[in-house]
Parts: C-alpha cells; structure tokens; sequence
C-alpha cells in the first residue's frame, strides 16, 4: 500500500545508503523517482519534489530531526501505519493541533524525520 501522499514543495533527506533509501521510498510512494543518478535521487510527489543525496559528514552531522517536512495525506492513520510497517519507527503519534488538522511524525530508516499532516483546510493556488 502507499501513502497517498498530496504533495509539498521539496525536501531532501540525506542517506548512507541511497539504494536502499531510493528502494525504501518507492516502496512507500508507490512509484519509481523520475531522476536517478548517484549523486541525486529525486520523486515528483503531487507537483512537489522529495530528493535524496548521499551523506557527507558523521553519523551526527547527517542524522537530523530538527526540520520536519510534513507531506499531505488524507488518511493519517493508515498512512503513520503503513510508514511503521516499512521501517519507520513512530517519533510522534498522530495529533489533533486544532481546526480539524492532524498531524504526526516518524523517523525513516535513516533517522531522517518524517511528518505527515491531514488539512482539510489546505489548497494549492491556481
């Protein structure tokens, strides 16, 4: 099952493995990257881009959770689910923040975090 992702602007997440990495997010996406290179692995998710690069630096230099991007879904649950059930390990479980939004965080296999968020409120411009 994939997430059914609706989209953000870009994010990119660093990885001392980027097969497994690139495997590992096609696995959740549903679908390959439309650019695949060794030194730059990107998605289109919904109009909006997820890259990976490989790790430069310690383990500490490159592992982070001080930048949450949270990717749009319509099913949060399912969604913080299906992430555990590919790896993920759950950071924050889903929450209500208020005004019907729902948001909730993992950490990837790569102990890159993870957010997702269901808006109901959220349109893109025209």
């Amino acid at each position: 099952m994939s997430l059914n992702i609706l989209g953000l602007r870009t994010v990119i997440y660093r990885t001392d493995d980027l097969l497994r990495a690139k495997e590992w997010y096609t696995t959740i996406l549903g679908f390959k990257p439309y650019f695949d290179e060794p030194f730059y692995v990107c998605f289109n998710v919904g109009g909006y881009e997820l890259g990976l690069i490989p790790a430069e630096g310690t383990a500490d230099e490159i592992k982070t959770t001080n930048v949450t991007p949270y990717w749009g879904v319509r099913d949060i649950k399912s969604s913080f689910d299906e992430l555990l059930k590919q790896g993920a390990t759950p950071f924050e479980e889903p929450a209500d923040v208020g005004g019907d939004i729902i948001v909730a965080t993992v950490l990837d296999p790569w102990g890159n975090t993870f957010g997702l968020i269901h808006n109901p409120h959220f349109s893109i411009p025209t």
